[in-house]
């Protein structure tokens, strides 16, 4: 049943105007006052709206380019009163101040302004709002009695309730007012951010932006609460960032399945950016991840080629795996991967017939990772620019792992040249290799994966694990090609890789005994390429 709200005064000053008007007519209709600020006045009055301006309000004209025009007590008097306090409101009654009820704010586009390029610290100075922070505080603080919007999303629920029940539920000025809070502190995190990357040089009154600010600050969004973590004794919890990269992994839409875990959660990521590294408009690309490392990658012509070679790279390890493919899934994929068990299903998209095909299943988690806007195969816009590693009472910080190697940069050391064949099958090891645990080792051909050892202390180890992975799947490692993470120290770490059936490597050279590795090579009949780069991976 609607019933009409009491006397109600709305305050509304917005630099974004996405729906504002329409937000504004129907408080109108609801027998709501509207007060507001300059433009945003404008705007509202130009629609034909009774408004009255803050200015008119204090009594006192905005000022200094628009710098101040909320800072007053007739604003921030009205938002902070307790109505259940009798000399609270005894206050407002002796200076003539108005309680304001409803607060509705966003504030100056700082983030958006600091991420165009060629932005000036003149630009992003004024870019930081004052007026607007110190309103919403004003509001958030003051919950149980004034409902706070920052946001235009935020505006059809408040109307909605507003019709229903003549004013806010204190859960929803509660709701409210944590949102109003968490915007404040996304804001002030993103102006800190920004300023304590600025540095003057010496002798120089020009200031320039350093890669890493004085001070970082995290700002993430809670998805969903977890099961429990890695181990069922830990507690977890799943975030996003403010604001995530298209085609990456926390934009995913679950179609299907259990909910995911937290290990599900870690290894969808790693299979995740694995696959999306190799371009699906030439390609199909297949990537299986057992507990963070690959067990099976490999290319195909469609997605049921792709899935098929990487599943022989390593069945036993594919049992329970994560399996992320670059292209769309069709029918005969999805039935071939339906006769294994999967934890975890990821494509850019699926056909009906290929989701049917799951129906059964209902366990499988399947999850739909849109492309980038207009449907490109470039995701450099989803990955990480930086990666950030928890320590005791700290964090280490990097630039992400984002080089691409190209046949231009590969340096032949070896006195055999690598066929073109060859150099392919190199750079997908390399490719592969970025995405396995250090000490990395990963046998391959025809872009296919044939062993993979990952995560040992020695690389010697890395490299017989991979062998025996190898002989476990009944794959012949003769005429590979081999990607090492990391320069070999030794000639034993070529010896034990040529003698498994190597007949090509990659490596990032730069030890000091690379003569005698390459020597070596030329001694066993081998071709090697230097990538100049390694991968760690820890």
């Amino acid at each position: 049943m609607n019933s009409t709200p009491q006397a109600m005064n709305a305050l509304i000053s917005v630099s974004d105007k996405t729906g504002i008007v329409e937000f504004a007519k129907a408080l109108h209709e609801l027998g709501i006052k509207l007060l507001s600020t300059g433009g945003t006045a404008k705007l509202l009055a130009d629609q034909g709206l009774p408004v009255t301006e803050v200015a008119q309000l204090t009594g006192f004209p905005e000022m200094l380019d628009g710098r101040v025009k909320t800072l007053h007590p007739k604003v921030h008097g009205g938002l902070l009163a307790r109505r259940d306090l009798p000399e609270h409101m005894a206050a407002l009654k002796e200076h003539h101040i108005d309680t304001i009820d409803l607060l509705v704010v966003n504030l100056y586009p700082f983030e958006a302004t600091v991420a165009k390029a060629g932005c000036t610290l003149e630009d992003a100075i004024e870019n930081i709002d004052i007026g607007g922070p110190a309103m919403v505080r004003s509001a958030a603080k003051n919950w149980k009695d004034v409902g706070v919007l920052t946001d235009a999303s935020q505006y059809a629920g408040v109307l909605a309730e507003l019709k229903l029940e003549g004013k806010l539920t204190a859960k929803t000025k509660f709701a409210l007012s944590v949102a109003a809070f968490n915007r404040i502190s996304q804001y002030d995190g993103a102006i800190s951010d920004y300023l304590s990357s600025i540095t003057f040089e010496e002798g120089n009154n020009t200031p320039t932006r350093t890669l890493f600010p004085g001070q970082s600050n995290g700002r993430f969004t809670k998805l969903q609460d977890l099961r429990y973590g890695e181990n069922p004794h830990q507690q977890a919890a799943f975030y996003s960032d403010l604001y995530p990269a298209p085609g990456s992994l926390v934009t995913a839409k679950q179609l299907q399945g259990k909910e995911l875990s937290y290990n599900n959660i870690a290894d969808a990521d790693a299979a995740w950016e694995c696959v999306k590294s190799f371009d699906a408009s030439k390609e199909a690309a297949c990537v299986i991840v057992k507990h963070a490392n690959p067990c099976g990658v490999a290319l195909g012509a469609d997605a049921l080629a792709a899935y098929s070679k990487a599943f022989q790279t390593d069945p036993t390890s594919a049992f329970g795996g994560i399996i992320a493919l670059n292209r769309t899934l069709d029918e005969r994929a999805a039935l071939q991967i339906s006769k294994q068990f999967v934890e975890v299903l990821m494509a850019p998209g699926y056909t009906p017939e290929a989701l049917e095909v799951f129906k059964s299943k209902v366990n499988v988690r399947i999850l739909q990772i849109s492309l980038p806007a207009g449907g490109s195969t470039d995701w450099d816009n989803g990955r990480n620019a930086m990666d950030v590693k928890r320590i005791g009472s700290g964090l280490l910080m990097q630039t992400a792992d984002n080089h691409e190697l190209t046949l231009a940069d590969l340096k032949v050391v070896t006195k055999l040249q690598p066929t073109q064949e060859q150099l392919q099958d190199l750079l997908f090891a390399w490719n592969v290799a970025k995405y396995v645990k250090s000490n990395a080792i990963v046998f391959c051909k025809g872009g296919m994966t044939m062993g993979v050892g990952a995560g040992q202390m020695s690389r010697l180890d890395s490299a017989r694990i991979a062998s025996i992975k190898a002989q476990h799947a009944n794959l012949s490692l003769q005429g590979t090609a081999v990607a090492s993470d990391a320069f070999f120290p030794f000639r034993d770490g070529l010896d034990v890789v040529v003698d498994a059936g190597a007949s090509c490597i990659i490596q990032p050279g730069g030890s000091m005994r690379d003569q005698e590795v390459i020597d070596a090579a030329d001694e066993r009949g081998v071709a090697m390429v230097f990538s100049g780069v390694r991968h760690f991976r820890h």
